[in-house]
C-alpha cells in the first residue's frame, strides 16, 4: 500500500490512528497498541471532523474507530476515510452487538468488526491479521456470512432492522434514545424534511403504522439491544 511504504520510509513501526470517543478506553488502547515493537499510536480523535481533519495531515497506515461517535457514526466515518484514503485499512472496535453492525461495518470498506469486550491481545491479533492482507471477524460473524453465501438470505435468522439502510438505523436509534425529528436533523447535519423521509421509509420497512408506534418500537429496541 502506497501510504504505508511512504510512512516506513520515516518509520519502522506501523502508525495506527485512533478513533474513540470515550479517553479513559483511548487512552488504555493506545497503551496497548505503544507496548507493541512494531506499532506506534500516531494520533486521536473523539468525532469525525477531527478525525479526518487529522488524517489528512497524517496520513496513518492503519485507522482503530468505534460505531458509536460523538456527534457522528462510525459507519459514515469508514466511507468517508475509505472514499479519500481507500489505501488504509479500518478496523471497527466496539460495544455494540456484532450481529447488528459487523456487516454494515464490512460492507462500509472496514477490514475487520471486533467487540470491547475481547482480550487486548485479540486487537493486536485483528491488527496484525488486516495487515496480512486479510478480515478479521469473530467466529460466530464469519459463519453467518459464510452461511448466508451458501444458503442465501431468506434461511438465515435476521434481527429486523437489517432491512434498514445505514442512515435509516442511525436515525432509528435516535428516535430511540429520546429525540425528535428537529433535534436528529441537526445532530446530522440533515434537513427536518429528510429525517421525515427517513421516518416514513422506516415505518413503511417495520410495518410500523404511526409515529407514536414508530418511538415506542425504537425505545424498546435500544433497551434490548443495548445500542
Amino acid at each position: 500500500m502506497a501510504g504505508m511504504q511512504e510512512r516506513q520510509k520515516l518509520s519502522d513501526k506501523i502508525q495506527i490512528f485512533l478513533v474513540e470517543d470515550h479517553p479513559i478506553f483511548r487512552k488504555g488502547l493506545a497503551e496497548i497498541l505503544n507496548s507493541q515493537k512494531h506499532f506506534e499510536v500516531c494520533g486521536e480523535a473523539e468525532d469525525a471532523l477531527e478525525a479526518l481533519t487529522a488524517i489528512k495531515e497524517k496520513r496513518p497506515d492503519f485507522v482503530i474507530l468505534d460505531v458509536s461517535l460523538k456527534n457522528s457514526s462510525g459507519i459514515e466515518l469508514i466511507k468517508d476515510i475509505k472514499l479519500r484514503y481507500s489505501d488504509i485499512p479500518i478496523l471497527t472496535l466496539s460495544m455494540h452487538d456484532e450481529a447488528i453492525y459487523a456487516e454494515r461495518a464490512l460492507r462500509a470498506g472496514a477490514r475487520g468488526y471486533l467487540m470491547k469486550q475481547e482480550a487486548p491481545e485479540t486487537v493486536v491479533k485483528a491488527v496484525t491479521h488486516i495487515l496480512g492482507g486479510n478480515i478479521y471477524v469473530s467466529d460466530k460473524i464469519a459463519t453467518r456470512m459464510f452461511n448466508k453465501l451458501i444458503e442465501g438470505q431468506s434461511n438465515i435468522e435476521n434481527s429486523p432492522v437489517d432491512i434498514l439502510t445505514d442512515r435509516e438505523l442511525e436515525v432509528f436509534q435516535l428516535i430511540g434514545r429520546g429525540l425528535g425529528t428537529r433535534q436528529i436533523a441537526q445532530k446530522l447535519h440533515v434537513s427536518v424534511k429528510t429525517i421525515e423521509n427517513h421516518r416514513a421509509h422506516i415505518k413503511e420497512k417495520l410495518n410500523l403504522s404511526s409515529a407514536i408506534e414508530l418511538v415506542q418500537h425504537a425505545t424498546l429496541w435500544i433497551q434490548e439491544e443495548g445500542v
